[in-house]
């Protein structure tokens, strides 16, 4: 791709850009969230226009207007959130578009067999007949990459392919990825995981604001140069914290139970206590009720049944502002759903939960001046990057938004903090200052929440990590005893038996 450049109003998201790929290669595309990785591949694969910059396949220059160019290119992409048919099975999925025919109808005998044939080459332990939506998100992705080999893919871009697995199925897709090289395939990742990019890759190329800032072997790196060249610093990668000094129990949630919109139940019986001065972790693949047990203790989802006492009171019930006057604060997993309003400024988001009180209204009138004089102290604390308090919330960058919200939450002073996901998209800068105030918290005896699909950050920050598995919490574990491998295998439906026969198993 040379000197590749993409322009949408008020922001140039690709300047300049040229990228290379070899033949039997795995190249990671690096970069903060909105640094233009996904803009870049979403043009290779013909989804965007550049509004310049050419497109050479073999030496051969090509027009992707579409992503039907791209496939006779030989380009697959698997999107970060995937284009299945949930309730067709995996060979079904996988021929859709392009079915083997016998006369007017369909051969599903052979749509089977050449499924079979291409899974194995490429050592994919698959079913053809399962049915998409009984199959895990794992499995699920393997679909998604054999749908593009079938269409004959040379090229294959995965778009942040491990931010929904586990840690075993993150060990199976780097095997996939090792037998796709072999075949001669060459793979692109995107990514702003470094411990996978130094894991899964041989070359790495970093986006940061538009701009590439350099291409690297990956043997000839490291990941601390790796986070520099991504966020422009050094950076401190390590979470640094004293010993915990737990106090007394300030959340008790018993036998909560609570169904979705579709009438489903999606909590069964979740039991969980958090205790002052810790920071307790719930790990589990996205869609096992974590999401659905914050909006119970947030009173945003109604549960059917059970009780969660915050500091001894039962809050079952209350509404969302009787729950925050008892003391939670709540950094939401979607920012732009749950905890801004993108279209008001700063100075009205900082008091969002809060306006109704003193000092900032006396009950009916707001008092802009102490308000605007409030967020302008959160925005010095806590390092947002804005020009004024003045500006939209939409105006700043993710990273931005995030450290307003993590600013306002804190600084209510809650007996209870959650925080759900709360490092989400941001790059490795705003997540090493919001892991040392969630520390901060803790340490000033708070008790602390986290929820969070990064095995790495449950594993760095929290003093106890419970797991959910299906709407229950099925164990909580020391930090101390707890592993990526132990905690993969509970994340997955197993038990601590599995996880320890697994371990004298590798040894």
């Amino acid at each position: 791709m040379k000197n590749i450049t993409k322009i949408f109003p008020g922001t140039v998201a690709n300047d300049d850009v040229n990228f290379d790929l070899i033949k039997g290669e795995t190249h990671v595309l690096l970069g903060e969230n909105g640094a233009g990785k996904t803009t870049l591949m979403n043009i290779l694969y013909g989804l965007y226009q550049p509004e310049k910059g050419e497109i050479y396949i073999k030496d051969k220059k090509v027009n992707m207007t579409t992503p039907n160019d791209a496939i006779k290119s030989g380009i697959g992409m698997v999107h970060q959130h995937f284009m299945l048919v949930h309730n067709f099975t995996v060979a079904e999925n996988i021929v859709l578009g392009i079915e083997p025919k016998k006369g007017f109808r369909l051969d599903m005998d052979k749509a089977k067999k050449s499924v079979k044939e291409i899974a194995d080459k490429y050592g994919f332990n698959i079913n053809p007949d399962s049915v998409i939506e009984d199959i895990s998100v794992g499995q699920q992705q393997k679909v998604e990459i054999l749908k593009a080999l079938y269409r004959g893919a040379e090229i294959l871009i995965l778009d942040e392919p491990t931010a929904v697995l586990t840690p075993q199925e993150i060990d199976e897709l780097s095997e996939i990825i090792d037998n796709l090289e072999k075949q001669g395939k060459s793979v692109i990742l995107i990514t702003h995981k470094l411990k996978e990019v130094m894991k899964m890759s041989d070359r790495v190329t970093i986006i940061r604001r538009g701009k590439v800032t350099g291409t690297v072997k990956t043997s000839e790196t490291d990941i601390d140069e790796l986070a520099e060249l991504m966020v422009g610093r050094k950076v401190n990668l390590k979470v640094d914290k004293k010993e915990a000094k737990i106090g007394k129990e300030i959340l008790k949630a018993q036998n909560v139970t609570a169904k979705d919109k579709r009438g489903v139940e999606v909590l069964k019986g979740v039991n969980l206590e958090v205790k002052c001065g810790e920071i307790l972790g719930i790990a589990g693949v996205d869609g096992n009720g974590q999401s659905e047990f914050i909006e119970v203790l947030t009173g945003l989802r109604k549960a059917e049944s059970g009780t969660v006492e915050l500091d001894g009171k039962n809050i079952i019930g209350k509404s969302p502002r009787q729950i925050i006057d008892s003391g939670v604060g709540h950094i939401p997993e979607d920012r732009h759903k749950r905890g801004l309003i993108l279209k008001y400024p700063l100075y009205e988001n900082s008091v969002l939960g809060t306006y109704h009180r003193k000092p900032h209204s006396n009950g009916l009138v707001m008092n802009y001046k102490e308000i605007r004089q409030y967020c302008n102290k959160l925005i010095e604390e806590f390092d947002v990057r804005t020009p004024n308090d003045e500006v939209y919330a939409s105006s700043l960058s993710g990273g931005n938004q995030q450290k307003l919200i993590v600013a306002r939450e804190i600084s209510k002073d809650p007996k209870l903090l959650i925080a759900a996901q709360p490092t989400r998209g941001l790059d490795v800068g705003a997540i090493e200052y919001i892991h040392k105030r969630l520390v901060q918290e803790r340490d000033n005896g708070k008790a602390v929440l986290l929820v969070s699909l990064e095995l790495d950050e449950v594993l760095a920050l929290s003093d106890r990590i419970a797991v959910m598995y299906d709407g229950k919490v099925i164990s909580v574990l020391n930090r101390e005893e707890a592993n990526e491998q132990k905690l993969g295998i509970l994340m997955a439906g197993g038990t601590l038996k599995d996880s320890e026969k697994e371990v004298k198993d590798s040894e």
